[in-house]
């Protein structure tokens, strides 16, 4: 069985983490990766600091393992919600979207494991300084908000940048891509698109059939214009974003656009104003399972790969 650091510094049995999906990756979702024996994430999103201490609270319902929360920081709640996950006692913390180190002494102060995303090595560099426990580097074949380099590229960069474990993410939906992982120097891998495909998963019914139908070339990336690019599935929603962005629009009108859409997607299934965030390995989800049957699949697949490098050179 693949353990490897990580899993001793979180007390998980495989390193695996599920992403933290906003509206998506709700309390029932991460109780079902952490009892499966990753690191389920409960997604904050622009959701307020209500919602996510009653998703904590769902998850701890399900499962005594250790859980994680996923702030955005650009939210209008991230101050809020940086302080329920010390109340609530949340394992270890995951951030996006921003910088967090105005809040990494108290959550490190409360005994939290604080592990960043980030899209660049001078990012991985900082968040090394200010005593993050790991580092997740995400690539820009991940859904939702992404950044300009690849999971190749990034991840043995970050690792050389820093001492940290690294988590590798974007692109990783398999035991192939846990292997490659691994082989770029990562200690574990974070997958999101993967787990829309749980059973646990509580998306729309369309939405989850989008990501079952979809193919290789089914996502684009929009939001460039206002600083913020985010991988989502070609529907019509995306490509009447995509051309209002280069049309003329006013910058607020555009954000107003794009406000709900992500919500409209996952509660409604609505193609027309739903934005369905997903990476780009979508294709290569084919079937409808539970959260711990799929850690279990994507770790066996990998174990066999890896056994068999040293066989590669010879």
């Amino acid at each position: 069985m693949i353990k490897s650091e990580i899993c001793e510094i979180l007390g998980i049995k495989y390193p695996v983490f599920q992403g933290g999906m906003a509206w998506i990756a709700d309390g029932k979702l991460a109780a079902a990766v952490s009892e499966g024996g990753g690191l389920g994430i409960i997604a904050a999103g622009n959701a307020p600091g209500d919602y996510v201490r009653e998703q904590i609270q769902i998850a701890r319902k399900i499962t005594s393992n250790p859980i994680g929360v996923n702030i955005m920081l650009m939210s209008p709640f991230a101050d809020d919600v940086a302080k329920i996950v010390i109340e609530e006692k949340a394992e270890v913390v995951t951030t996006g979207a921003g910088n967090p180190s105005k809040y990494m002494k108290s959550w490190k102060d409360a005994g939290i494991k604080v592990i960043p995303v980030v899209a660049s090595v001078a990012m991985a560099k900082l968040m090394t300084r200010l005593g993050a426990t790991a580092i997740i580097a995400e690539g820009g074949e991940s859904g939702g908000h992404v950044g300009e380099l690849t999971t190749m590229v990034l991840v043995p960069q970050v690792c050389d940048a820093t001492s940290l474990p690294v988590i590798a993410a974007g692109g990783i939906a398999d035991g192939r891509g846990m292997a490659a992982a691994f082989m770029l120097g990562a200690c574990g891998v974070q997958m999101g698109t993967r787990f829309l495909s749980a059973e646990e998963c509580s998306i729309h019914p369309s939405y989850k059939e989008k990501i079952l139908k979809a193919t290789d070339l089914c996502t684009m990336v929009t939001g460039k214009r206002l600083g913020h690019p985010v991988r989502s599935l070609r529907t019509q929603f995306a490509r009447d974003y995509s051309k209002a962005e280069y049309g003329g629009m006013s910058d607020e009108d555009l954000e107003a656009l794009a406000t709900g859409a992500l919500r409209r997607a996952v509660q409604e299934g609505d193609n027309e104003k739903g934005c369905f965030l997903a990476g780009q390995i979508a294709a290569m989800v084919k079937k409808e399972q539970p959260a711990a049957e799929i850690i279990k699949e994507v770790t066996e697949e990998a174990e066999p790969i890896l056994l068999r490098a040293p066989q590669w050179v010879k």
